[in-house]
């Protein structure tokens, strides 16, 4: 790889830095976001409704102007070049818009047009066939269910060839069948080399395709960070004991641990968290000392589980927090 490829390669592909959005009515969209979206990723925004996630996209898209700070998208200012970075861009709304009475085939190779890109059927062809559309290019947009709607949609935006796909709610009103379809062709469009951003309010679906999870509440990014981290930062770790005989109360030497136990006495929980990496490589030998202690106590045990917090509870916890700052 030369020089200048490898520069482009370690570069962001879009760097946001500082983003305001404050309306006329004196609402404050988005406050001092910055954020660096790397090339080949898969990124979720995640938030609560109203949140700032489209407004956000509306920005880097160059659809709405920021009231301060700026967004590159390749090296190139969203405002000051605006067809160079609007070029690089494909956008999915949320809303299914499409004009009812055109064909499929027609649609997109329209969409294709916008972009001042000269008529290529290869092109279409290959990406209605990548998105399971091609049976039904022929077919007038109004004939078409809600999952096909969405599927041409990523489709127009994939026409002129971008580098940058912005999915807002991608499988918003989608069964589970045909969000989990939908989740092979984001992956596989990332594999093609396409960055893709996208919102949900689908927890399982950040924790399923994407790369790094950014979390924003009230127009502020929270926080953002690899998926694995996060979890491994943020969650929690619940040891459970099944116990070979009922047990009363949890002896008092034992406090220091603050279990849990059942209401017919045969389960002990012992919940830690793995905040910090410190805390956790700590945390086996607590355990072992725990077990220990518990057959000092004559208290013994068939089995133990192991279960670790998911993405939606940190998630939840996220916002919780970030609500009483």
């Amino acid at each position: 790889m030369s020089p200048t490829n490898l520069s482009q390669a370690m570069s962001p592909i879009i760097s946001i830095k500082n983003i305001n959005k404050v309306y006329d009515s004196g609402f404050q969209a988005l406050k001092n976001v910055s954020l660096d979206i790397h090339r080949g990723e898969i990124i979720a925004l995640l938030g609560p409704n109203g949140a700032g996630k489209t407004t956000l996209i509306s920005i880097i898209c160059g659809i709405a102007n920021s009231s301060s700070g700026n967004v590159c998208v390749d090296g190139f200012d969203t405002q000051k070049d605006y067809r160079k970075t609007r070029g690089r861009i494909g956008l999915v709304p949320q809303e299914l818009t499409s004009d009812a009475f055109s064909t499929v085939w027609n649609t997109v190779t329209f969409s294709r047009g916008l972009f001042g890109k000269s008529s290529n059927p290869i092109i279409i062809e290959k990406i209605l066939k990548e998105l399971s559309l091609w049976d039904k290019k022929d077919n007038m947009m109004m004939t078409l269910s809600g999952g096909m709607k969405r599927r041409v949609l990523i489709a127009k935006a994939l026409s002129h060839e971008p580098e940058i796909l912005f999915l807002d709610e991608p499988t918003a009103g989608v069964d589970v069948e045909l969000r989990k379809d939908m989740w092979k062709v984001i992956n596989n469009l990332r594999e093609s080399g396409v960055t893709i951003i996208l919102t949900t309010h689908y927890i399982e679906e950040a924790e399923e395709i994407a790369d790094r999870i950014g979390v924003i509440n009230n127009g502020e990014l929270i926080l953002v960070e690899d998926k694995a981290t996060l979890i491994q930062k943020l969650g929690k770790k619940c040891i459970t004991l099944q116990l070979q005989e009922s047990l009363e109360h949890i002896p008092s030497n034992l406090q220091q641990y603050q279990l849990d136990l059942s209401k017919d006495g045969l389960q002990l929980s012992y919940t830690f968290s793995t905040r910090s990496e410190s805390s956790y490589k700590s945390e086996p030998s607590s355990i072992a000392t725990l077990i220990d202690e518990l057959d000092n106590n004559g208290i013994n045990f068939n089995d133990i589980n192991t279960t670790q917090s998911s993405l939606e509870e940190i998630f939840v916890q996220l916002v919780k927090d970030s609500e009483k700052n």
